[in-house]
């Protein structure tokens, strides 16, 4: 059994708009995230005595301290993009099980729209890639002189792979997205509610072939924020708790470096491990899952996160989509019902689990019918991490 079994919940959630351009910097969207975050769960920001954050969050413990407790004890980071955005909630229920810290906070700030930019760094808004350091010193250095330059790129390659591998097809894609903006035609917090047809997915331009745009995430700014308790503290706060019922996380292969993470089967790499652990810290399958929220930066990754967390078998993702197989009403299982990525907002995957709190809660506006367990992933070409949500 896992130790941080239903030790740790989800007291709070909160969020900024999100937009694919709203002129704010990073510091500023967190603080309002946050400070929602803390008025959702009844408490005020002195209240938050520990930080768990992604190692390239450009708003730090120290920038945090204007508003949270002066005495902070408890801070800590995890790494790898979108592999963290569920990682991180690991980290924290480890932190509550083993009595670090009372409040916990969890966040993601970004400013990521296309002309979101605010500084030289790759990480300090807009698109990183279009200001690659022309001197590299990473195993980046063997590919970006050769036109591997984009996360677009290097997953197309991937992509290409298991169509090549499986016999996945564009259509699948084209279910995958059209899935996800249904959900997001239902939700108010969605950048892109306009109607979307598989004719339309499919006459849409590529950008790195075979991924085309309605393929690829959107390109967002805004914020999210979490507050973390105990299961037994929970009870006096505000709103229903999401239990962490489970949680596990493995290192693995990464995006960047595809020469290791094609040299290795997807059963051994970081998503599969993963859920294998959940499965088994949990006792419960993947069948017993109510919903299902995944980190769908293009629409292939969503087919082979069905199948790295043991949904369907190697192969089967693309089928297992067709005919509405994520819708939330009747489909085969319920995924990113916010809209996800593709449709709501790129918050590196963090406004997924948003929203996996809100089917627990039973307020989400593609509400799963008596969704009580739900399994929330990070990126599955990165080490990553995963946590089993339950209600209480």
């Amino acid at each position: 059994m896992n130790a941080i079994r239903d030790q740790a919940a989800i007291v709070g959630i909160g969020q900024t708009p999100f937009s694919k351009g709203l002129g704010r910097s990073e510091f500023d969207m967190a603080v309002e995230a946050i400070v929602a975050a803390c008025e959702d769960a009844g408490i005020s920001p002195h209240d938050v005595d520990g930080v768990v954050r992604y190692d390239m969050e450009t708003t730090d413990e120290e920038q945090l301290l204007s508003i949270l407790s002066p005495e902070l004890r408890y801070q800590v980071c995890t790494s790898w993009g979108g592999g963290g955005s569920v990682s991180v909630f690991v980290h924290a229920a480890l932190a509550i099980a083993m009595g670090m810290a009372t409040n916990i906070l969890v966040f993601r700030s970004r400013a990521r729209g296309k002309q979101s930019v605010y500084g030289k760094a790759g990480n300090l808004g807009g698109r990183y890639w279009e200001r690659t350091a022309t001197s590299l010193p990473g195993l980046n250095q063997w590919h970006v002189p050769h036109g591997l330059v984009t996360a677009f790129q290097e997953m197309a390659m991937i992509t290409k792979r298991h169509m090549i591998e499986y016999g996945t097809t564009d259509r699948q894609f084209a279910e995958v997205a059209v899935a996800e903006r249904r959900h997001a035609q239902r939700n108010p917090n969605a950048v892109m509610r306009q109607e979307m047809t598989i004719e339309d997915h499919l006459s849409s331009r590529f950008i790195a072939e075979p991924l085309r745009l309605f393929d690829c995430n959107i390109e967002t700014d805004g914020a999210c924020a979490f507050i973390l308790t105990s299961a037994e503290r929970a009870r006096d706060y505000r709103q229903p708790p999401a239990l962490i019922h489970a949680g596990a996380l493995a290192a693995g292969s990464h995006h960047i470096r595809l020469s290791t993470l094609l040299g290795r089967s997807r059963d051994e790499d970081s998503a599969a491990r993963t859920g294998r652990q959940l499965w088994e810290n949990s006792g419960l399958k993947p069948s017993d899952m109510d919903a299902f929220f995944c980190y769908d930066f293009f629409t292939s990754f969503v087919i082979i996160a069905l199948e790295d967390y043991g949904f369907c078998k190697r192969g089967e993702g693309g089928p297992f989509v067709e005919d509405q197989g994520l819708y939330f009403e009747g489909g085969r299982l319920p995924t990113n019902t916010n809209g996800g990525q593709l449709s709501e907002a790129f918050i590196h995957g963090v406004n997924n689990t948003l929203e996996a709190v809100r089917q627990i809660r039973g307020t989400s506006t593609s509400q799963v019918p008596d969704c009580e367990l739900v399994l929330t992933v990070g990126a599955n070409t990165d080490p990553t991490g995963g946590v089993i949500l339950r209600r209480a």
